[in-house]
């Protein structure tokens, strides 16, 4: 059976989605693949590192198996949201 580690925000909403933003923007998507979109990235907003996965599942763990104490924000390529609600065409971004 898995474990189950709850991790503790260490910031609020607002910090947490600008550091995420932020380095998604500087740091990850000038080294993307143009192939890329839709893909999930998840990444820790304390070391910068990152982890590519078709799914949010698969994600976090390759970037927990890392570091184990990372404070994640998923952001999926292409697309201004991680998940879509109701039939509203994607919106792209690069």
């Amino acid at each position: 059976m898995k474990q189950v580690i709850m991790r503790q925000p260490r910031y609020s909403k607002e910090e947490f989605a600008r550091l995420g933003n932020e380095i998604y923007t500087r740091d990850v998507r000038p080294n993307l693949a143009s192939g890329s979109a839709g893909t999930i990235v998840a990444i820790d907003i304390e070391s910068r590192d990152f982890a590519l996965a078709d799914d949010r599942p698969t994600a976090s763990d390759g970037l927990l198996a890392r570091r184990p104490g990372a404070q994640i924000w998923f952001v999926r390529v292409g697309y201004s949201g991680v998940h879509r609600f109701g039939p509203r065409a994607a919106v792209t971004r690069t």
